[in-house]
């Protein structure tokens, strides 16, 4: 069931946080839910100062909002993952707002090691953005698009998709990469299952570039997508999934 009553929101103070705390307030202010802002502190670096090891600097981390509800937190912990992820259910987070902060070849350096483990374990969908260094952050969601691989945690995807675009009064797109006979019925039944009346795109080609360019073409704000049902051991986010978030100009929902 569709509902965003806490979104989670791990702050570090970095331009990338402060970049995501716009998404992160705009959706809190639109649903009225809790907004969970928490800082790890993680023992110090060689490298790092002393100033830098100790505490956290909200007198310096304001939302622009004046009516939203937020819930300041301090942990302290080797790992910042396994603290978001305990937070999340100790608190019944609906959503999970963090940017990536990873570079490199490999997914958990893609991704950023901590954002690539909360995708990996997290119960809750989750918010990222990889190139938010390249984006004017928007309050306003116009355009969502939807990519679904017509398996059956599909039909939670759509939902979760669906519900959000009428929430902001989005216009949304379905995407599916590949086509078969039943490829059309199939989709057909998904968007009567959620309620849906999206505008449909289905192409050909390798899925993730064909889901980012498609919603770079639509000028989507917003791209959600579906994570495994069951964490296993390569847990919920497949690689096509990783892809996509990396390739996005968007922020991506994984649900």
């Amino acid at each position: 069931m569709f509902q965003i009553k806490r979104i989670l929101f791990p702050v570090d103070f970095s331009d990338k946080a402060r970049k995501a705390s716009v998404y992160a307030g705009a959706m809190a202010a639109r649903f009225d839910a809790e907004l969970i802002l928490i800082h790890i502190v993680e023992p110090p670096t060689y490298n790092a100062s002393l100033a830098e090891s100790h505490g956290s600097h909200w007198e310096h981390f304001a939302f622009s909002g004046n009516h939203l509800h937020i819930r300041r937190l301090t942990e302290h912990g080797d790992e910042a993952a396994p603290k978001i992820i305990q937070c999340a259910k100790v608190h019944h987070a609906d959503l999970i707002i963090m940017p990536t902060h990873g570079l490199g070849m490999y997914r958990r350096l893609i991704l950023g090691s901590t954002t690539a483990k909360v995708l990996h374990d997290a119960d809750c969908p989750v918010w990222t953005s990889a190139h938010l260094e390249n984006v004017s952050p928007r309050e306003n969601i116009g355009r969502i698009c939807c990519a679904v691989d017509l398996k059956p945690h599909s039909a939670k995807v759509l939902e979760w998709a669906h519900h959000l675009a009428t929430a902001f009064g989005a216009e949304l797109t379905l995407v599916h990469v590949g086509l078969s006979s039943g490829t059309m019925r199939a989709i057909e039944d998904l968007q009567a299952a959620a309620g849906s009346q999206a505008a449909v795109r289905v192409e050909d080609g390798d899925a993730a570039k064909t889901v980012t360019r498609v919603s770079s073409e639509l000028g989507a704000d917003l791209l959600v997508i579906g994570r495994g049902a069951e964490a296993g051991i390569i847990g919920r986010l497949e690689a096509t999934a990783y892809s996509i978030i990396r390739l996005s100009h968007c922020p991506v929902v994984s649900v």
